[in-house]
This record gives C-alpha cells, structure tokens and sequence, in this order.
C-alpha cells in the first residue's frame, strides 16, 4: 500500500474563499429554487432532476476515486464513510428516481448535517489544492441544492414517517462509521473526537457525551423541520373540509 499523503493546507475559516463559497450558495439557492417552480409540472422537470442527479453521481464517484488514487490515498479521509459520502449518492439517487425515502434524507441530512460542512468546513489540502477545493463546495453544495429543490420549488412535504426513515438512517450510518473507526483507528463522522478547526461540536461537550447530544439536536431540529409541514397540511384539510360543508348546506338548502 503506498504511503498516507501528509496534508499541505488546511482551508481558513470564514477567510475570503470561504466566505466567497457562502455568497454564492445562497445566490445559487435563490435561483435554484425559482427555477425549480418555473418547470413544476412540466416535461422539463424531469428531465431536469435526472440530468442534473447523473451528473452528481458520475462526479461524486471520481470523487471518491480520486481520493483511492494511490497518490492521493489518506486511511483518514479517503474511505467513503463520512455522512456527506452517503448522502451524495442518496441524493443522486433522489433525483434521478424520484424515490422519496432519498429525497426525504436529502432534506434532513441536506439542510443540517451537511450545513455544518459548509459553515465550518474542515477542508484539508492533500495534493492538487484546486482540484480539492473545487469538488468539495460542488459537491457539498449541490447536496445543500437538491433538497431546497424538491421541497421549496417541486412541492415536495416531509411527514413524520419520514423523519423516522431519516433518523433510523442516520443511526444505522453512524454505527457502521464507529465500527470503522473502533477497527482501524479513524475518525470517520467525527465519532471520536471533534474535528480539528472549529465546529457545532465544541459547543456540545467533550467525547462521547457530544455525540448524545447531538443526536437529541438532530431530532428537534429535524422535528422542527417536519411540524410546520403536518400542521399546514392539517390545516388545509380542516379548511377544505368546513367548505364542502358548506357548500352542501347551501345546496340542501
């Protein structure tokens, strides 16, 4: 096996670049979104969803493959365990098939686990610099895309069942990453020790009990992110019901 990459460079937080990234995510959402709703409905939809899911795929496997090459081989970051490696394929999956548990974990992994990759990346250069930079905010960006699409610009709504499937997905992924790490002595998902720069972790205690904690995190903000959906849904139930009532009693009448 060749030798493990030293790393070169880590990315500043919140430095010019970063920040640069963070405009043009939420430029790129703002378009995205209004797009989405200009072809809702129409033939071009999904022929837009599955191009843009292949695309997703076919880079998020050169991707990974890249970071196999033996010049570019680190134990510590190139094995496809990291939360955002599964989530890129579950959301290429979701747009390309349209399989709702996919686009439901796009939403909740999307807009929270993968949020904090784009708020406090921890981006180490290897070898190719640019290479690495540039894949890492496409990828992690799209990712952060996809599920704004489906759910602000195709009409998509998550429900309860759907918090479930995410969150028992998340567990299952965690569990495999910890047995990883306990057998090889990484770090994969930051399940063993908080990432190096700064992140959400530092403010939820040391090893282990942050990962308690973030779990219990994850499930409010992940409820949060269902509640207003069901409650709106209720609504516009209860709302459409009082009227075809209505519409009887006058008829009857």
């Amino acid at each position: 096996m060749a030798p493990e990459i030293a790393a070169v460079q880590r990315m500043e937080p919140f430095g010019g670049a970063h920040l640069a990234m963070l405009v043009l995510t939420v430029a790129l959402s703002v378009v995205v979104v209004w797009g989405a709703r200009r072809i809702r409905g129409t033939a071009s939809e999904m022929r837009f969803t599955q191009r843009a899911g292949w695309v997703l795929l076919v880079t998020s496997l050169a991707w990974m493959g890249w970071g196999m090459l033996p010049a570019n081989w680190n134990i510590e970051e190139s094995l496809p365990l990291q939360f955002s490696d599964a989530l890129r394929l579950i959301t290429a999956v979701a747009l390309i098939r349209r399989a709702r548990w996919a686009i439901m974990i796009s939403y909740y992994w999307g807009l929270t686990l993968n949020l904090q990759s784009l708020l406090t990346p921890n981006l180490t250069y290897f070898n190719v610099p640019a290479v690495e930079f540039v894949l890492y905010w496409t990828l992690h960006i799209a990712v952060f895309l996809a599920p704004l699409v489906f759910v602000c610009g195709l009409g998509y709504r998550p429900q309860w069942r759907d918090f479930a499937v995410a969150y028992v997905a998340t567990v299952a992924w965690a569990a495999l990453a910890l047995l990883v790490n306990i057998v090889i002595g990484t770090n994969y998902g930051f399940l063993r020790h908080a990432p190096a720069g700064p992140s959400l972790l530092d403010v939820l205690g040391p090893w282990p009990a942050y990962i308690l904690w973030e779990g219990v995190l994850i499930a409010i903000v992940w409820a949060m992110m269902t509640w207003p959906f069901r409650i709106r849904r209720t609504l516009t139930t209860s709302s459409a019901r009082d009227h075809e009532r209505v519409s009887r009693a006058s008829k009857s009448s």
